[in-house]
């Protein structure tokens, strides 16, 4: 698709489905059937989103960086062996991650001091 598009880049995601959390009340007790499955948290399937979002490349790690005055960013250190393909994407990957979950992300690989 991307040699069809020349100047788009193609981002293929797939479709999930987020449960809300279990109330804790003693009414909402009784009506609980099913427990909610890992799958359909909000964690996993914005993990999952982010899988999906780089996909040729693996994520090597995940920080969450808290600034002062509260606001969090996600940042993603993706496989050094991968930069050369994907360095002019990571910030599309950015845009449609915040596009998507409402969370900010930066993208980076690792330097060569760390292990």
């Amino acid at each position: 698709l991307e040699k069809k598009f020349s100047d788009r880049h193609v981002l293929i995601i797939a479709s999930r489905r987020i449960l809300p959390r279990p109330k804790r009340s003693n009414r909402s007790h009784t009506t609980l059937k099913q427990k909610r499955p890992r799958s359909r948290t909000l964690t996993a399937v914005h993990d999952a989103i982010l899988t999906d979002l780089v996909y040729p490349v693996e994520i090597v790690g995940k920080r969450v960086r808290t600034r002062e005055d509260g606001s969090k960013i996600l940042k993603v250190v993706l496989d050094e062996k991968e930069r050369g393909g994907v360095d002019y994407r990571l910030d599309t990957y950015s845009e449609v991650y915040k596009r998507l979950t409402g969370k900010g992300v930066n993208f980076e690989f690792p330097q060569h001091g760390d292990a």
